[in-house]
């Protein structure tokens, strides 16, 4: 998901340390800044599976961070993957 936010601020990295704790199949839930451009974040989220991708959405952290979203928010967009190919290390033997 890439946000473009209204001004620069912490708010976009609030739920990480939330998710990495009550979301075991929450592998991956990285915020970053882009370079560049200050106003600009970029979530890469990474789910053991669809049930974990389903469960992350209610959980009260994600629900009250996308409710404080229109503060700060001027612009969301999401891009869903569908890994072809590459290295995943929960499939080597």
């Amino acid at each position: 998901m890439t946000v473009l936010v209204k001004r620069s601020t912490s708010w976009s990295g609030r739920p990480a340390a939330a998710v990495l704790e009550r979301e075991p199949g929450t592998l991956v839930y990285a915020c970053s800044e882009v370079e560049g451009a200050p106003n600009q974040r970029l979530f890469f989220e990474l789910y053991a599976d669809r049930v974990a991708f389903d469960e992350h959405g209610p959980q009260p952290h994600i629900r009250h961070f996308l409710s404080e979203s229109g503060k700060y928010v001027e612009r969301t967009e999401i891009d869903r993957l569908r890994p072809y190919a590459g290295k995943d290390p929960s499939k080597s033997a």
